[in-house]
């Protein structure tokens, strides 16, 4: 099994990682050339980037929380679907423990740096060097990005001596805009089909040099184990919408697996809980940009206290539990909420939350991670389940009112399939 394949990445975050991973993989899609995408580490909002620019599902990987045999397992299926893997990097290169850089080596995947080079020229080079020699990494070349002029891409070029230009992007007209969590969604964006395209035009790729890139060959891996039939004859109500929509594309196919039926309810648009539901999950998101649309969701609020009432398993994450507080203020009120949580959700301007975590539970542990601007101030019971970073330093407090289990922490189902299929059970009588 055996693909071209790059580590995509950076001395920083701010680089524009995101934005040159989308541009190649469509220019890369419009030759002809079937491209997978993957995101390294945790992160919601750049996969529905990628997935728009690629055409394909963007699926995570990270040495902690995903695993090296699930990473191994899912490379070694796209090496056998695609022409080109291209992995986007997080953070800087060597930044986290593990790192993107520990990826690319644990998998043999050359990395591929960029560079924000509007306001260097020859300094680039010494910049990559450092990159590569560092670790080491190997180093398949470089692209430039927010570069001026064709003679500003000929003095990054000499600055690099022995190491490639594999492409250049200018200055950008259109870029993709951010808030607090990261960029901006996709379906948000207007006409972000007509940007991706014009970026992928506007990338100047050494075609040449990019086809002599050698092949990775990826070991086949062992036959993944069938999960138990756990939730098998259960649905699972999950809220999606513009509120919540940080799922892991593998948490629904762990659902699945486990048996479960899933189903999709939205309440933005004042729809219920589904009356079949024998689980719900409130995912995160943003319900912070939509407080006042929340607060009139009647039929929404009302719903999910009954389905609490008649004992319905509820897991809430993050943006999902902050709708079931009793109030949500997103500096310009506060906006009344489900109320299953009592006490109110502030959303500030600093980060109150962000790293990888692991949540201990009565099937183990559970990975994820936490990512969050705002703070909840609540006196809600806590649960015996507790969250800690991967030192054991504690993290994120996790809630147990009757059936709600309610955190700021992101699950990554794979890592645990029995403990996520307790925390959608009803307990045994």
């Amino acid at each position: 099994m055996a693909a071209r394949a790059v580590l995509i990445a950076a001395v920083a975050s701010g680089q524009g990682k995101t934005t040159v991973t989308a541009a190649l993989a469509r220019k890369l899609v419009k030759a002809g050339r079937r491209v997978r995408v993957f995101k390294c580490g945790p992160d919601f909002i750049d996969p529905m980037l990628l997935e728009r620019a690629s055409g394909a599902p963007v699926e995570s990987l990270d040495l902690w929380m995903v695993g090296r045999e699930r990473c191994h397992r899912l490379l070694a299926q796209a090496a056998q679907e695609a022409d080109e893997i291209l992995i986007e990097g997080v953070m800087g290169l060597y930044d986290g423990t593990p790192s993107a850089a520990d990826l690319a080596r644990e998998f043999g995947v050359p990395v591929l740096a960029v560079i924000d080079a509007g306001a260097m020229a020859q300094t680039a080079g010494a910049l990559v060097h450092g990159l590569r020699d560092y670790g080491p990494v190997a180093m398949a070349g470089v692209i430039a990005n927010r570069v001026g002029s064709a003679n500003h891409a000929a003095m990054v070029k000499t600055s690099l001596r022995d190491i490639p230009l594999f492409a250049t992007l200018p200055k950008q007209g259109r870029s993709l805009p951010e808030r607090h969590l990261g960029l901006v969604l996709p379906d948000e964006v207007s006409g972000v089909d007509a940007i991706l395209d014009e970026l992928a035009e506007q990338l100047v790729l050494d075609q040449e040099a990019w086809d002599a890139l050698p092949p990775v060959a990826f070991e086949p891996p062992a036959p993944a184990d069938a999960l138990p039939p756990a939730l098998a004859g259960k649905t699972v109500a999950i809220a999606r919408d513009e509120a919540f929509v940080f799922v892991y594309p593998a948490n629904l196919a762990v659902l699945r697996a486990l048996g479960a039926e899933v189903v999709y309810f939205a309440p933005l648009a004042n729809e219920p809980v589904p009356a079949e539901a024998d689980a719900v999950y409130l995912p995160g998101g943003y319900p912070e940009l939509h407080a006042p649309a929340l607060a009139k969701a009647d039929a929404w609020r009302a719903s999910i206290r009954a389905a609490h009432a008649a004992g319905v398993p509820i897991v809430a994450e993050c943006g999902g539990m902050m709708a079931l507080a009793a109030t949500l203020d997103d500096g310009a009120g506060a906006w009344p909420m489900a109320g299953l949580l009592p006490g109110g959700v502030t959303v500030q301007k600093r980060l109150a939350g962000l790293g990888p975590q692991a949540l201990t539970t009565a099937h183990g542990i559970l990975r994820g991670h936490t990512f969050h601007y705002s703070r909840l101030e609540t006196d809600a019971p806590v649960s015996s389940y507790t969250a800690k970073n991967p030192s054991g330093v504690q993290g994120e407090a996790v809630y147990r009112i009757g059936s709600l289990t309610a955190s700021y922490f992101h699950g990554y189902f794979p890592s645990n399939p029995a403990a996520v299929a307790g925390m959608f059970s009803r307990p045994a009588p």
